[in-house]
């Protein structure tokens, strides 16, 4: 009887990750990464325009403040950063992710100057090839 356990779904949980910019809606790329974070172990809270649910995990309206969340990872272009950015800094999160739309040069400035990794990709397909 074989009693291998893949445990790299239990590491996953030390990667807490805050999605800025999550949208109710399914076809959106930040409702998309909610769930698959959250299929592949990832512990995650949501931030979003609208207030609900996607799956298990609630969607706020309003900041929430962690003092141990991992990752940030945005869904919103760089102008609707702006009320967020000292919210991100003070989360003192690891690293940021700027997906696709979501460069911002001064957010990735601040960041680097608090040691907070910046990455320019896609959570999605960072989840899919096991890059996160």
């Amino acid at each position: 009887m074989n009693h291998s356990t893949d445990f790299s779904f239990f590491s996953n949980m030390s990667k807490k990750t805050l999605v800025l910019g999550a949208s109710l809606k399914p076809e959106r790329y930040s409702h998309m990464a909610v769930k698959s974070l959250l299929h592949n172990g990832f512990p995650v809270i949501a931030i979003g325009r609208r207030q609900g649910w996607i799956e298990d995990i609630p969607v706020s309206k309003d900041l929430i403040y962690n003092d141990d969340i991992h990752t940030v990872t945005l869904y919103m272009n760089a102008s609707n950063q702006s009320e967020f950015l000292q919210y991100i800094l003070d989360l003192h999160p690891q690293r940021i992710i700027f997906n696709p739309g979501t460069e911002n040069p001064a957010l990735e400035r601040a960041a680097r100057e608090k040691n907070i990794e910046t990455v320019h990709g896609c959570t999605l397909v960072m989840l899919s090839t096991g890059q996160y």
